[in-house]
């Protein structure tokens, strides 16, 4: 069994319930919303809400924003499989996760990624998936960064295989002529700013329009 598509509720260590409030508290979105747009992953996706690129461009498409900081691969198929599904109809699901497994290999992110990509299609049948890959981080090469690209190159086949879902890969964006990541594009060499959320939004926003539109058309 791949430990990395197990699904697994965060562990309270602080003693304060917040991870499993904030799960609740989506669960509790789910009974009045109707979003187009499903967001859901990690503190990249959670963080995008803070800057304008939402406001502009991904709220307007009727999106809700299911990030959670620290979320793996198995936090995020524990939250799809109790409740945070329930009672929506999106037409499109963004996914992006897995830069938080360190303990797993680049297969068995790999393998997680797209495990939760088949429930999605699985529970939302009518629903296109759009995969993003994982961005290098860490100012310069690094371990972690070979590991992240690694993944990207297994979902590139894996998640086409699927049908339903689409990768969008922008790391190469982010990585300068000598091989480094800028401040201006990521603040800690992990986590965008202002500027970093622009570079990633106008590619994803553009499948995005283009995808609802398909949808739209098909029926």
């Amino acid at each position: 069994m791949n430990p990395a598509a197990q699904p697994l509720p965060v562990q309270d260590v602080q003693g304060d319930a917040r991870w499993i409030s904030q799960h609740d508290r989506f669960v509790q979105e789910c009974k009045d919303a109707e979003p187009d747009v499903l967001f859901i992953g990690d503190s990249m996706i959670q963080l995008m809400q803070q800057h304008e690129v939402w406001k502009d461009l991904f709220s307007p498409l009727h999106a809700l924003n299911f990030g959670l900081a620290g979320d793996t691969t198995c936090n995020v198929l524990w939250r799809i499989q109790n409740g945070e599904l329930q009672n929506i109809q999106p037409k499109v699901v963004v996914l992006w996760v897995g830069t938080n497994n360190h303990q797993h290999t680049a297969e068995q992110v790999s393998g997680g990624v797209t495990a939760i990509t088949q429930i999605l299609i699985s529970q939302l049948p009518r629903a296109k998936i759009i995969v993003l890959g994982l961005l290098p981080r860490g100012e310069h090469q690094n371990p972690m960064r070979e590991k992240n690209a690694a993944v990207n190159e297994l979902l590139r086949s894996s998640v086409l295989r699927l049908g339903q879902a689409q990768f969008l890969d922008v790391s190469a964006e982010f990585v300068q002529s000598d091989g480094s990541i800028s401040k201006h594009d990521m603040f800690d060499f992990l986590h965008l700013t202002a500027a970093g959320y622009q570079t990633l939004s106008k590619p994803l926003h553009d499948l995005l329009l283009q995808t609802l539109e398909e949808t739209t058309a098909a029926k």
